[in-house]
Order: structure tokens, then sequence, then C-alpha cells
């Protein structure tokens, strides 16, 4: 390569005519008008038109040239002439009559269009897509996305060092510990038998460094979980790991609204206000049936549960009698929704247990009309009608059953139908902490307690004597963590809590999950050593890097925002991993493939 760069093609502008530059990038789109031939050239930066005039371009190569050759040229910036400037580009007011070209490397036909505009372009098929990962990379789209995340990295690390943190790195190979979700795991060829595991987060590593007195600890961590994708996961991810030494849940909740704020400023020109709002796990379940709600949606859920006992409806009494909940969701219908629209609301809740669902079309006062109208009596109506918010007429939709399923169910519809009929407001951006998660969660399959957050959580203060004192199911159930997550836009974008630092009360924790000491010993005995140390009250919060991104970048999926994302199978198409080793490999890791016995399809 002779020609050296001197400007990307998009940073090309009015100011510099007259000037000689150097180009470097692919051939974008290429016209012959009558013997001069007009090229697009393309970087990451941007497009810029060069032009091959025969009396003074090197002619005999352009005419060679194809989409996406890789070319270098010289040549001067002139203004293009009146009419001939395109607006709709930021280089358009200019072109580059080119002197000298170099033919860096040419291209095979391509398995598809670069060009969005292309007539085909929306019939790519993901998965072709994707095993052309590379390809991808090259469009406009993907690339603003990736500088989009390129630039809140670049933003929170700078926030993160004025606020006095260190960056520090933890192993990738790790012991394995129990996080919630399945470890990758990783043989040691050194010690045959044993394994690594890839780390779920870095949580016992950053509280080491709390009790190694580094008092602010950050990393842009990878992380490994070995669970099943959507569109919101990847079996591999980024997070930003926080850990802070003397501090409370405000103090980190300030610290990182203040980061936010300074985040969208400098990525996307956007102020938001600060502080966020605060809403209760329980208070968050009641009012809107998810602990990640989105308050651009201005409808709520309302409880009623004890006005549901006066119905004569059996499901109901049913339901109830077994301890479950009765919650509606109410909206003016700006638009009839159609009967067979209103037959298949069962289907859009099916997925999360629901076995039926009553809708209920309110024309007036007392007017009701559905096929269970009859199980509610004037008064009733009356009742229900004084609790719910709504212009008439207005569609009432009731969910009865255990209060999991409710919630779930009715949550899902409030998006549905409030972004449909514009009761959320998109152009805002809606930020909140959800504060107090309970501590535990009972499983009624094998009726043990498992952690809500993980096991190293403080529980409340005010419910620490429930904690320590009580091992009935009740009490413990009712035990708040000091816990939170920070939610945009209806995402989880980061979660955190204040950590166990008092020895005894974690051996505790390990107790009520069901890990006695031998087994906590060989789990967690390097950690509980620690503890005894002089160990500093702490709290820290993980960031999820690729779902903010995607929040940032507009997009509702991360692989949007991920260079070489995995498919929902967690596999790579591209590189067709995972994939085969040699079997010389299996011997020095002393490992041996069982091959898994398909099942015979009649």
């Amino acid at each position: 390569m002779n020609l050296k760069r001197t400007h990307y093609c998009g940073h090309l502008n009015s100011s510099l005519a007259g000037q000689e530059v150097t180009l470097c990038g692919w051939v974008d789109r290429w016209r012959d008008h009558g013997g001069v031939v007009f090229i697009d050239i393309r970087d990451r930066e941007g497009i810029t038109q060069i032009v091959f005039d025969p009396e003074t371009s090197p002619m005999d190569i352009a005419g060679t040239l194809r989409q996406e050759y890789v070319i270098a040229i010289s040549g001067t910036v002139r203004t293009r002439p009146e009419g001939m400037k395109n607006v709709n580009l930021p280089t358009g007011e200019i072109e580059v009559l080119v002197s000298h070209l170099e033919l860096l490397n040419k291209a095979t036909q391509l398995p598809f269009s670069l060009h969005e505009d292309s007539p085909n372009a929306g019939e790519v098929d993901e998965s072709l897509r994707l095993n052309y990962r590379y390809l991808e990379l090259r469009k406009k789209g993907l690339q603003k996305n990736l500088k989009i995340r390129h630039d809140f990295l670049r933003s929170a690390r700078e926030f993160y060092a004025q606020n006095n943190f260190w960056e520090i790195e933890t192993p990738i190979l790790y012991k394995s510990t129990p996080e919630g979700a399945r470890d990758y795991l990783v043989p040691s060829r050194v010690h045959p038998g044993l394994f690594y595991a890839l780390p779920q987060s870095p949580q016992t590593l950053k509280q080491l460094c709390m009790i190694g007195g580094l008092d602010r600890y950050v990393q842009i961590a990878r992380c490994f979980r070995d669970e099943d994708l959507r569109a919101d996961r990847q079996p591999e991810f980024t997070q930003i790991d926080v850990e802070m030494s003397f501090v409370d849940e405000n103090d980190i909740q300030t610290l990182h609204e203040t980061m936010m704020q300074k985040v969208l400023l400098e990525v996307l020109k956007k102020e938001i206000s600060v502080p966020f709002q605060r809403l209760k796990y329980q208070e968050a379940m009641d009012r809107f049936g998810s602990d990640k709600p989105d308050l651009r949606n201005s409808l709520e859920l309302v409880d009623l549960t004890e006005l549901g006992k006066k119905s004569t409806f059996q499901v109901y009494q049913t339901a109830l009698a077994e301890g479950g909940i009765l919650k509606g969701l109410c909206f003016e219908e700006k638009e009839s929704l159609s009967r067979s629209e209103l037959d298949g609301l069962l289907k859009k809740v099916a997925p999360f247990g629901a076995r039926g669902i009553t809708w209920i079309r309110i024309k007036g006062p007392g007017d009701w009309q559905s096929p269970q109208a009859k199980f509610f009596d004037e008064g009733l109506k009356k009742e229900i009608e004084e609790k719910l918010s709504f212009n008439k007429p207005a569609m009432l939709f009731l969910m009865c059953g255990k209060d999991t399923m409710v919630n779930n169910s009715l949550s899902a519809l409030r998006l549905d139908y409030g972004k449909r009929f514009g009761y959320t407001d998109e152009s805002r951006n809606a930020f909140l902490w959800v504060t107090d998660f309970p501590l535990l969660e009972f499983n009624d399959e094998d009726k043990r307690f498992y952690a809500a957050h993980h096991p190293f959580t403080r529980p409340h203060p005010e419910d620490l004597h429930l904690f320590l004192e009580k091992n009935d199911k009740s009490s413990l159930a009712a035990v708040r963590a000091c816990a939170y997550d920070l939610v945009w836009n209806g995402f989880e974008i980061g979660g955190g809590s204040l950590r166990i630092y008092n020895p005894e009360v974690q051996s505790r924790m390990f107790d009520v999950l069901g890990i006695g000491p031998d087994e906590a010993k060989v789990k967690f005995g390097f950690f509980l050593k620690a503890l005894q140390y002089g160990t500093p009250p702490h709290g820290g919060i993980a960031l999820g890097v690729d779902r903010i991104a995607m929040l940032l970048a507009g997009t509702d999926a991360i692989r949007d925002v991920i260079a070489f994302p995995k498919t929902q199978k967690a596999s790579c198409s591209m590189s067709e991993a995972p994939s085969v080793v040699d079997p010389v490999q299996l011997t020095e890791l002393g490992l041996k493939i069982i091959q898994k016995e398909i099942p015979k399809t009649t």
C-alpha cells in the first residue's frame, strides 16, 4: 500500500475545497455517466463521492472497480455544482476529483446486498446475516449502534475515574459457585478431574476487593451464564461491575443517577432529571404487576380481591378460597376491540399459566357487556366501577388466580394495550429504582428457600430479627432485602444490593438456603474466612452494558449492539461454535464424550 490515508470519508466538508486528500475504504456504489465515473467510497465514518475524469484520472483501473472492492485514492476536494449537492449526505456539498488510485483488494459476489434500500433488503434471512456477520458490520446502522456502545462505555469510564474508582480486573478462570444459573465449566489439564468455571459475575471477588481495602472498585466485566436465551439475553455478556465501601443504598443510587445523566447527555444529547423515582417492590407489583414497570405507561392495575368474593362466578370463588387474588386492568377503548380479538386474549396470557380471562365492555354505569356480566349484581358493578379510573366506554380485563400468574398476565396486557392505545408516552425516558425486594424465594417443588438476589445480600435491618430468629416459612418469606434494581422504560438495566459483612449473618444465610457447614466450607470457605478479618460495610451494583446500549441505540434486541452475537441456541453461525475438538485434546484433559441417546419418534 503506497497511499496513506489523510482523512476519513465522513470528515470531508467544503472548508477543505482545493486541498489534496487521501481516502481509504470500500466501493459502495458505482456509476458511469458517459465516460465520467462516479463512485461512493465508504469507511466507518461515512461516504464521500469521488469522481474519475478521463482527462486527469486513472481510468484503466477505475473501469474494473465493483461493489466492496477495497481502494485507496488521492485527489482534490471540490464543491459540487449547484443542483448536484446531496443535502441528505453530510459530505453532500463536496466531491473528490481522483488523481491516483490504488486497488488494494477485490471482493467476490456478495451473498446479499449491504444497501438497506435494495429491493430485497428486508427479506434476507437472519441466519444468513449472522453467518456473514462481518459483512453486516459494514452496514451504517450496525456501525452506528456499536459507536453508541463505545461512547457509552467511554463516558462511564470517565465518570468512575472522576469519582475515585479504580478499574480492577478479576479472574475469568475461577471457582464454580452457585449464582442462580448454570456455570460454563472449563476442565483443567494440570489438575486432572478438576474444573474452573467462567464467572457468572465477579461477586465474591469484588467483595474481597472491599475486604482488601480497595474502597471503590469498577470493572467492565465479561460474564457467562449457561441459560436459555431471549432477545435481551446472551450466554456471554458485559456488565459494569461496581463495589463501594462505607456506603448506604442512597449513596449507590445517587451516584448512578448522576452517571446515567452524564451518559444520556453525552451519547444522545438528552437531558434527564434526577433524582429518579423510588418505588418499593410490593407497590410496583400491586400497581403494575411487574418489578420493572414502564412508567411511561399511565395504566395501572386495580386490586379487586375483596369485591371478587361477592361475585357469584364459581371460578373466582374457588381461586380466591385457595389464596388467589383478583385484579383488573381498565382503559378507554379508543378503537373497538373485535370479538375475535377478545376471544383470543387467552392465547396472550396462556404462557404465564393463565387458563381464563374475563373481559367486560363498560358502556355506561352498570351497563356491562360480557359473557360473565351475569355474575355481578348491580351493587357489585357500582362498587367495582368506583375503584376504576377510566373514561366511558371502557374495557375491563379481570384475572383471578395465583398472584404471580395474575400479575404477569395483566402486566403483559398493560404493555400491549398501553402502547396500542397511546397510554405510553414514547417521547419520555422513565427511570426508577425498585427497592425492598424479598430476600428469599420459596420453591414449592423442592420445599426450600432460594436467594432472590444472591446469597450475599444483606437482610433489611428492620427484618433482621426475623431472619436470625425465625425458622417458619411465613416469617422468612416476609424478610426484605437491601436490594435495588434500576429500571429504564420497562427494562431492568442494573441490579445491586448492600452485602452481608458479618460472618455470623452470612453463615445463617447459607443455613436458610439449605447449604450446610461442610458444603459451605467447600464452596465458600475462602470467603467465610475472609469475612473474619475486618470486613467493612459495603455494597454495589452491576449494570447491563448490552441492555443499556440497546436502549441508547433505540433497538429492541441486544444482538444489534453486539459485534458477534450468539443465536437463540447459544451458537455462532459464522464460526460454527461450539464445535468438536481433536480427540487428543480430550485425552490430555482426561475427558470422554458420552453420546446422549436420542428418543425415538413414532
